[in-house]
């Protein structure tokens, strides 16, 4: 089995941010709209039609091209992706003992990371 056996397609695509709200403001003026937005710090899921971003806040952005923190892939099956990764000998990043959980939307994520050969971060993620 391949960890893309699970997979339905990319699910969002992560963006840190110095700034929030400017960042937030920035998007909304393009057309998105605000998804679900956590309540006790800065970060956000914004979509516009097919295309989902978690915008966080991070002290550390990047401030260049090139700027995405992850790629998320969504799954139907988080354990038998992680599960699959593991024997694919694949770097995981996230979710090292089994895929981790998240309070976000109504019921909640799993989801664990892998690390890429650019060091790029791909994100296996399963709405509850």
């Amino acid at each position: 089995m391949k960890i893309g056996d699970t997979a339905t397609g990319v699910q969002h695509l992560g963006l840190p941010t110095r700034d929030f709200e400017k960042s937030l403001e920035f998007y909304e003026g393009l057309g998105f709209t605000v998804k679900w937005r956590a309540e006790k710090f800065p970060l956000a899921f914004i979509q516009l039609g097919g295309v989902e971003i978690e915008m966080m806040q991070r002290d550390t952005a990047n401030q260049f091209w090139g700027a995405w923190d992850h790629i998320a892939i969504n799954v139907t099956d988080v354990d038998a992706a992680w599960q699959a990764a593991k024997e694919g000998g694949y770097n995981i990043v996230e979710g090292e003992d089994g895929p981790r959980k998240l309070p976000f939307f109504e019921n909640g994520v799993r989801y664990f990371t892998i690390e890429g050969p650019n060091k790029e971060k791909l994100e296996f993620n399963q709405y509850l």
